[in-house]
Parts: structure tokens; C-alpha cells; sequence
């Protein structure tokens, strides 16, 4: 195994139907959690957000209340399952579960001595932070046998996207990301948002055309490895 270009094989709303207005509720909570202030936040203040609703009829305020405490329960269910954080799974069993108890999934296939999927866990680090109704995990490929052939898996770095349980997409080392090591958090997860398991960022046309300019120009060599 060479450390070159390594070969093995929306973001949406929370489940169910939910209000407008609950639901704006509740991006605030998840934007105060990606900003690592979750925690912080009081019941009160969610509640009393929804009160502000003078035109609603009583009843209707009770039924918006009723369904955020039921997303809330969901939300905490979340955390409590590492939502925000970038974990490693000990084993393909565990993999197997996270994908199908989870709505949106993003799993890197590693070796732990290829260094481009040291780059990889470094940029899903920071993006894992950012987009909190994601779970994002990585597993060691040597532990993971069954699901590197099920899945042809036979580069790496590899990036899957799961969706409902289901494989959508996949990123295959650095060619994508510009095929350059030193490419930007914003590309992967500019890439990332286009299999629809994390939603884009906002970024001014600015920002965009200075990522689309750091493609040129920045070309290393195949770095990627053959897995056998």
C-alpha cells in the first residue's frame, strides 16, 4: 500500500410534517447548537417564541407547543447520538445500524496510514460541527470487510452518502476536490451538499468564485491509493 492517490473501493427538514413556524423554531435551536451554544438554551425562550403568534387561535398555539416538544425530544435524541461530532465506528455492525437508524449519514472508509484520508478527517471534523441533523462517522477499512466489497469500495479516501439507509453518492479520493491536497473545507462540503445529506452553506459569489478559482493551478500529484 502506497500513501499516493488511495484506492478501496437535504440536508432536510426533520422527519415527519412540521409546522412553518415550529420549524423556524427549531433552526434556531440547531444553529445554536452547530455553534457549539446548544446547551445554553432554555425551554422558556423556545416556547415563548411561539407566543409571539398573537393572530393564532389558543388552540393552534397549543398544537405548535405540543409538536416542538416532540421535536425537541428528537433533537435531544440526536445529541445523544453524536450528532455534531465526527466519531469512529469500531466495527461494520455499527455502521450498519447508524445508517439505517439515521436519516442523513456521511461515512469515510479509511486506512490509518494513508495521509490523504487524514486530510479527509480533519475538513469532516469541522464540517460535522456545521450541519448538527447529520451523523457523521469514519471507519477503519481493515474492520469493515464486508461492506468495502458490498459497496466497491476500492479507493481511497472514500465518502459515502447515506440518505434513508441508502448509498447516494460517493466521493473517491482528491479528484473531485480540486485533485489537490490542499484543498478547502468549502469544497468538501460544497460536494457533500450535492448528494443532499447536508444542506450548502451560504457563502457569498465572492467566496464561491474564490473556491472555483482555487482549483486552478493546484494539481498534485495522483495522491489517491489502490486498496487490494
Amino acid at each position: 500500500m502506497s500513501d499516493n492517490n488511495t484506492s478501496i473501493h437535504t440536508d432536510k427538514q426533520i422527519q415527519g410534517p412540521v409546522d412553518e413556524r415550529v420549524q423556524e423554531v427549531l433552526e434556531k435551536v440547531i444553529e445554536a447548537k452547530n455553534s457549539g451554544i446548544g446547551d445554553e438554551l432554555d425551554d422558556d425562550e423556545l416556547f415563548e417564541e411561539l407566543e409571539k403568534d398573537d393572530f393564532a387561535l389558543a388552540s393552534f398555539r397549543e398544537q405548535r407547543m405540543e409538536q416542538l416538544k416532540k421535536e425537541m425530544v428528537k433533537l435531544q435524541e440526536m445529541s445523544q447520538n453524536e450528532h455534531g461530532l465526527y466519531t469512529e465506528a469500531a466495527n461494520e455492525k455499527e455502521i450498519l445500524k447508524i445508517t439505517t437508524n439515521t436519516k442523513l449519514c456521511v461515512v469515510h472508509f479509511f486506512h490509518k496510514e494513508f495521509r490523504r484520508c487524514q486530510i479527509i478527517d480533519k475538513h469532516l471534523s469541522e464540517i460535522a460541527h456545521r450541519h448538527f441533523k447529520t451523523k457523521f462517522v469514519k471507519i477503519n477499512v481493515e474492520n469493515a470487510p464486508f461492506l468495502v466489497e458490498k459497496l466497491h469500495i476500492q479507493v481511497l479516501p472514500c465518502v459515502v452518502a447515506f440518505v434513508d439507509g441508502i448509498s447516494v453518492d460517493r466521493i473517491i479520493g482528491f479528484e473531485e476536490l480540486g485533485n489537490t491536497d490542499n484543498f478547502t473545507t468549502v469544497i468538501l462540503e460544497l460536494r457533500l451538499s450535492q448528494s443532499g445529506v447536508i444542506t450548502k452553506q451560504e457563502q457569498t459569489k465572492k467566496e464561491e468564485r474564490k473556491t472555483i478559482l482555487g482549483f486552478a493551478g493546484g494539481n498534485d500529484d495522483d495522491d489517491d491509493d489502490d486498496w487490494d
